[in-house]
This record gives C-alpha cells, sequence and structure tokens, in this order.
C-alpha cells in the first residue's frame, strides 16, 4: 500500500486558482494515497496514519487550538511536514509555525521568468534539475531567511527578475528537522502551469517523500 498523505488547501486568505491542479498533481505522483480537505477538524484527530501532511497553497489563519497541537506533536514525534508555495503566507499568530517552516513569506513581484539556482543536488527534490533551474513564478521573499535553521537546496537569482528584495543570499527551497520529525518547503507553485511541468512534479515528489520519510 502507498504510503497516507494528508493534503491541506484551507485558506482564508488569499485563494490561489491553482489548488485543484496542485492537488490533482499531487494524487497523480503515485506515491501516496492521499487525503484532501479543507476542514479542520481533520487536524484535530489523531495524524498518526499519515507519513506526512502536506498544506498546499494555504493561506490565513487555517489551524484550531487543538489542530495546532495536534500537529506540533505530530511532527515533534516523528511526522513529516511539507508545504509549497502560499504555505509560508499561513498561521501568522502562531510562532511555532513559523518556526516549523523555517520563514513567513513578506511580498512578491510579478509574476515573472527568472532563474532559481540549484545548490544542493543531494537531496530527493533536487536530483533530477540542472544548475540553473529557468523557472515563471512569484519569487517571494521571506522576512527572514531559514540558512542556519535549515538546509536550503535552491535559491534565487534575483538577476534574473525584476523586483527581487533579498538579496544575493534568497533561498526559494529548504529542508529541516523539527524534533523527530522532517520539513521540506518550497516557495514555487504559484501557477496551475506549474503543476503540469514534468520537472516541477518530479520536485515535489522528492520533497515530499523526503519530509515522509520514504526518500533520502
Amino acid at each position: 500500500m502507498a504510503a497516507r498523505l494528508l493534503v491541506y488547501t484551507r485558506t482564508s486568505d488569499y485563494r490561489h486558482d491553482s489548488i485543484p491542479e496542485a492537488v490533482a498533481a499531487v494524487d497523480a505522483l503515485g506515491s501516496f494515497d492521499i487525503e484532501h480537505t479543507e476542514d479542520p477538524a481533520v487536524l484535530e484527530a489523531p495524524l498518526d496514519e499519515y507519513a506526512a501532511v502536506l498544506f498546499l497553497s494555504t493561506s490565513g489563519e487555517v489551524l484550531t487550538p487543538p489542530g495546532r497541537e495536534r500537529l506540533a506533536a505530530y511532527v515533534g514525534s516523528g511526522g513529516g511536514f511539507a508545504g509549497v508555495h502560499a504555505a509560508a503566507c499561513t498561521e501568522y499568530d502562531w510562532p511555532y509555525y513559523g518556526e516549523l517552516l523555517g520563514a513567513r513569506f513578506a511580498r512578491h513581484p510579478a509574476y515573472q521568468p527568472g532563474k532559481a539556482l540549484v545548490a544542493d543536488r543531494d537531496h530527493p527534490a533536487t536530483r533530477h534539475l540542472p544548475a540553473v533551474w529557468h523557472f515563471t513564478d512569484e519569487w517571494y521573499d521571506f522576512r527572514a531567511g531559514p540558512r542556519g535553521a535549515a538546509r536550503v537546496l535552491v535559491s534565487a537569482d534575483e538577476t534574473s527578475y525584476e523586483g527581487g528584495g533579498m538579496g544575493e543570499d534568497h533561498p526559494l527551497v529548504w529542508c529541516r528537522e523539527q524534533g523527530a520529525g522532517r520539513v521540506f518547503y518550497t516557495a514555487l507553485g504559484h501557477a496551475s502551469e506549474a503543476y503540469a511541468d514534468p520537472d516541477f512534479r518530479a520536485h515535489l515528489r522528492g520533497g515530499i517523500g523526503w519530509a515522509a520519510g520514504l526518500l533520502s
């Protein structure tokens, strides 16, 4: 049986039009038996049956206090957590979530082509990628970078697009450990087109699989 993955897409702020395509793409990876929900009560129940929990372009406050407690305990005891794109725009009122994810969204320039620099290819999310990955996205800026608390896998080349605000050190994709659990985050994935891109799908498969403890 495939590992179970809880895919959570609840939004209380901006909602991405790409969410249906994103959920379908994760399901089509074939690596997981997914359960997709936007019901916060699902995260109030025990999460041990899931290999990982995926926040897929969530936004705003999306968890109840019991759900927050349950998620923190789950990751701390060895559960996997993955966040895609607007997962960084989520749970601003919960300090633990910022620590868990590694950084919080600040702003983004216009959706445009640019270059992602793959600094670490010794990870299942990046092994298939070229050193310079041409991509089109919103190129998120963060309030503070995760470097030091996370292993940075991919960074943005701000010279390749207009409006970057972090300078030379601009992480986009990273992974880290939280207690006994694994956390993976990618800032990419704004538009529906991303989820039809084979390289991006492989990126998701590797990152989520790593968080779930299925890949190393």
